[in-house]
């Protein structure tokens, strides 16, 4: 089993050795991987957070992505790693906000247009209309629907990591799913009678 960890370390990908070249410092590609990352982070915190905090947290969720590239073992997709420490962080800040007892009842941040090769415009408009819609939801549903279909977590990986019974998980999938639909059919019926 070493000698195979040994052996996939030799092998060095792109991805890899842009990562080891931020670890050792190197200005230019520290500032291409924030620039590639910036628009998905700012989009999952969105998609997890309501209120004035999305850019903060986002900037705290970047920060603790290059402060953990030491421990990514590159054993998965750095994606994937990147999006779970920026869950860690979001779900790290609501419960800071939580036990200073400020309570964030703020209204919906408009999503502000961060230039990506990765999204076509359209995308971008059906993706800030769904975070409008998902700010309608309670935290419990919103975060479930995002970590299940966003970030494609298993019920079971959902289970272990917010730490709930396996069947509150599955309820609530169930209940954010049919809130959203619910949502979503007003909102085009709504459009519908304005034409």
């Amino acid at each position: 089993m070493r000698a195979l960890r040994s052996e996939n370390l030799a092998v060095n990908t792109p991805q890899q050795s842009r990562i080891q070249a931020v670890i050792a410092g190197d200005r230019r590609a520290t500032e291409s991987l924030l620039a590639e990352l910036l628009p998905r982070v700012r989009n999952l915190v969105r998609y997890l957070l309501r209120g004035d905090d999305v850019d903060d947290t986002a900037q705290e969720a970047l920060i603790a992505i290059l402060r953990g590239l030491p421990t990514w073992r590159a054993e998965g997709s750095f994606k994937s790693w990147a999006d779970r420490v920026v869950v860690r962080v979001v779900f790290a800040s609501r419960r800071k906000v939580r036990a200073d007892q400020r309570v964030a009842a703020l209204e919906p941040v408009e999503m502000v247009a961060v230039p990506s090769d990765d999204v076509a415009p359209d995308d971008y408009v059906f993706r800030r209309d769904m975070a409008r819609l998902l700010d309608q939801l309670s935290d419990e549903q919103r975060h479930a629907l995002v970590l299940h279909y966003v970030l494609g977590m298993s019920v079971p990986e959902m289970t272990e990591h917010l730490s709930i019974p396996f069947e509150t998980v599955r309820s609530r999938l169930r209940l954010g799913r049919a809130r959203l639909r619910e949502l979503y059919e007003q909102e085009s019926a709504s459009a519908g009678g304005r034409k």
